[in-house]
């Protein structure tokens, strides 16, 4: 969905007078981890890996309009795209789009240097709540995990973070995870499909939820997309044709690649960087040359190596730079973009995941990207999910946040009154001046589990560690939160149509799954 800059700005112009700390949407992109030219270098690279080495394995409906706009296959059947056309196509791409929320409070505007964060990843494996181990992730525990997103402020969309594994059909996969992300919370849903087939059902079940076809198409709460680049430089079938199935959703088509240095991408970090956005590019030429103007979000993520053993690793500073400058590159283009930022290789909520999600989110965040993906709860390297994580990370995301925001430079804020009232005939403390009290909830952000009582109150508390204190938050949110999103009614009639595995009893309070903290 498009939306006109004056609208916008009015909205913007409404949540501000509200008095919020913070919001999403907030603009930032004032780290630039590049230079003019190094982005220009980048950029030309990027262009000339598409003109010259092309992509291997395009679907024929893209290999046809492609060949039709002046494309070429070379001489090893790779589908090769002429600068011109590639530029001409980054001018004609929407710049402002809007991802819709169940209810227009969640809308998230993605436009210029707009942040919002999310979280995705599809791990096979949760860290239990209860006894601290991992183990296969299910569908419930998609169900349950949008229902504790549903309740925290700072995470502003949701997809299916973890696999259902216990659901071995690929279609009825699909199915049940979209449910389960429906029926958990009111935000802008992010879907993935094992195939283009599944995309017809979960739109069928999106438009019986909204109340019918226009309804849902007036303001379509999810989205379609995927990682449509078999990296280095090869089409996935599966995936594009999944990305060209999702324009059926009327929403914009998120498109993500990720080529990881050392492996799938060179080694050296431009090189990795200049992959990553040709292969992005590759995803808006698909979306864009099958069907002309439709609204997509360029989605480079590169991700690296750790190059002792081959592994993937997610948490160190070449991911955080990769992905500040990759958002800075889409910015250079002015297109809607997502980066990939919290993915931790540490396996607790502990000080090591602190400080790599911590660096790689806020790099992104004040690089500007438009969406901040899997900026909570993922744990080692994208395997595992947690959701005292996700609680902790919302934490960290609201602090990322309030430092985004910046500090407002008035004759007001300035307050050399205020301080020659104090200094000269006050208390000598600013405490109990008026204007701290009138900047307790407008100015400052308070955590929800981070620790500032003083060392004696804690130990009186029993020394809890956060972890703990996230535990109890999650425990309190997932045995009272049971958001009636889809009407008894419409639920029935699902449930006659589609083989929906979650039962009702597990969906409302008093089913024994979650017991709030003593």
């Amino acid at each position: 969905m498009m939306r006109r800059g004056r609208a916008s700005a009015r909205r913007q112009a409404a949540r501000q007078a509200t008095g919020q700390v913070v919001r999403a949407g907030m603009r930032s992109g004032r780290f630039k981890p590049l230079s003019d030219r190094d982005v220009e270098r980048i950029h030309d690279t990027a262009l000339a890996l598409l003109a010259e080495v092309g992509m291997a394995n395009p679907i024929p409906l893209l290999r046809e309009k492609a060949l039709q706009a002046g494309c070429r296959m070379n001489d090893h059947e790779r589908l090769c795209f002429p600068r011109a056309l590639v530029e001409d196509t980054i001018a004609r791409v929407p710049r402002e789009i809007v991802f819709c929320g169940r209810e227009p409070r969640h809308d998230l505007e993605y436009q210029g240097s707009r942040v919002h964060y999310g979280g995705c990843g599809e791990a096979v494996q949760i860290l239990d709540v209860e006894n601290g181990c991992y183990r296969p992730s299910t569908l419930l525990d998609i169900y349950d995990c949008g229902r504790l997103v549903d309740a925290l402020e700072h995470i502003h969309d949701h997809s299916h973070w973890m696999i259902a594994t216990d659901i071995g059909d690929p279609r009825q996969a699909d199915i049940n995870a979209a449910y389960a992300c429906f029926a958990g919370t009111s935000k802008n849903i992010s879907l993935s499909f094992a195939s283009a087939a599944n995309v017809e059902p979960v739109l069928q079940m999106a438009q019986l939820i909204a109340g019918g076809e226009r309804a849902f198409s007036e303001r379509p709460f999810c989205s379609g997309g995927g990682c449509c680049v078999v990296s280095p430089l090869a089409y996935g079938a599966e995936n594009s044709e999944v990305c060209i199935a999702s324009t059926a959703f009327g929403s914009p088509v998120w498109i993500v690649v990720a080529p990881q240095a050392g492996a799938t991408a060179p080694a050296a970090l431009a090189g990795t960087l200049a992959q990553s956005v040709a292969e992005a590019l590759a995803g808006v030429l698909l979306v864009s040359l099958v069907v002309p103007g439709y609204p997509v979000t360029l989605g480079p993520w590169p991700f690296v190596s750790d190059l002792r053993t081959g592994a993937f690793s997610g948490g160190g500073g070449e991911e955080g730079i990769l992905n500040a400058a990759a958002a800075q590159i889409a910015n250079f283009y002015d297109l809607p973009s997502s980066v990939s930022g919290g993915m931790t290789d540490a396996k607790l909520p502990d000080n090591q995941a602190g400080y790599e999600k911590g660096i790689n989110v806020t790099l992104a965040a004040l690089a500007g990207a438009n969406s901040v993906s899997e900026a909570a709860g993922m744990m080692g390297s994208l395997m595992g999910c947690s959701f005292e994580s996700i609680v902790i990370d919302n934490d960290m995301i609201g602090c990322i946040q309030r430092a985004l925001r910046g500090i407002e430079v008035t004759d007001e804020t300035l307050s050399f009154e205020v301080i020659r009232d104090v200094v000269l005939g006050g208390p000598g403390h600013f405490l109990s001046h008026q204007q701290t009290l009138g900047l307790m909830q407008s100015e400052y952000l308070y955590p929800e589990v981070a620790d500032r009582s003083s060392i004696e109150d804690w130990e009186a508390a029993g020394s809890p560690d956060i972890r703990e204190r996230a535990r109890a938050r999650v425990q309190q949110i997932l045995s009272s939160h049971y958001p009636q999103y889809i009407a008894a009614d419409t639920d029935r009639q699902i449930r006659e149509l589609f083989p929906i595995h979650i039962p009702q009893s597990a969906m409302q309070p008093g089913s024994g799954r979650w017991v709030a903290p003593a």
